[in-house]
């Protein structure tokens, strides 16, 4: 089964699978990986451009469920399109989904940790902790952010919300191939959408338009009312879009030579 694996999508899928196990071993000794190749938001104190890459080829340590649905799909439907598109459309259309997804989800927390921002200013809420100017209570953020420390919400203290909110953010990061792995389900479904696929529980066929739609419908409603699951719903959605983009483009462009 490995051996018939297009090229591209078995290097994706070596590289994602050897990082996260690499990234295991480092952790056991003290070295966190994961915390250095995920994302933060762009605006964050703790973004560094390479992650814009490297975020997407990183998964959960404690959720070894993400890796494997990430992979299974894309094996199974990376290697699909593949096979049609070739290798090199392929892969700027995988690199292209994942960006979408980085760039939504970043749209909507850029502007959330510039408005905490300039709200904490305003009310000069970093005073309440003991911190003369927001500069110092930034440092103070580096320095709980080195050491693997938090603000607590500890009554006791009487810490402004907008103080743990902007902390939170910017801790707060993304990773995984799920923006891409979402554009190659949106893909698929604009392609082959009377494809039917069939369903592990129950095990009924169902049509990819109709199984992809819905899952997509799925994540836009999660973007929106769920926000406390630690899931980028936002970022799916995002790869999702620019996968529909990407293929409504080029079908009208060679309506002859594309699927």
């Amino acid at each position: 089964m490995f051996s018939n694996i297009p090229v591209v999508t078995k290097n994706l899928l070596l590289v994602n699978v050897t990082l996260y196990i690499v990234s295991l071993f480092f952790a056991s000794s003290g070295t966190d990986l994961f915390g250095l190749l995920s994302s933060h938001y762009i605006n964050s104190m703790f973004f560094e451009p390479y992650q814009i890459v490297t975020h997407m080829f990183m998964h959960s340590q404690y959720d070894i469920l993400h890796i494997f649905f990430n992979m299974f799909l894309l094996v199974m439907f990376g290697s699909h399109l593949e096979r049609i598109w070739g290798p090199k459309r392929y892969f700027m259309f995988y690199i292209a989904a994942g960006m979408g997804a980085f760039v939504l989800y970043n749209s909507i927390g850029f502007w959330q940790i510039m408005q905490l921002k300039q709200e904490i200013i305003a009310n000069q809420s970093y005073k309440a902790i003991g911190f003369m100017s927001f500069e110092g209570f930034q440092d103070q953020l580096v320095q709980n952010h080195q050491s693997g420390k938090i603000f607590s919400p500890d009554p006791m203290y009487n810490i402004p919300p907008e103080i743990l909110s902007y902390e939170g953010f910017q801790n707060s990061t993304i990773l995984g191939a799920s923006g891409a792995i979402f554009g190659l389900l949106a893909g698929f479904a604009v392609l082959f959408p009377n494809t039917e696929l069939m369903l592990l529980f129950p095990p009924i066929p169902i049509k990819a338009k109709y199984l992809i739609g819905g899952y997509l419908a799925f994540e836009i409603y999660n973007s929106i009312y769920r926000t406390d699951d630690h899931i980028a719903h936002l970022a799916h959605v995002g790869g999702a879009v620019v996968g529909i983009i990407i293929v409504l483009i080029w079908r009208k462009k060679d309506r002859q030579n594309f699927y």
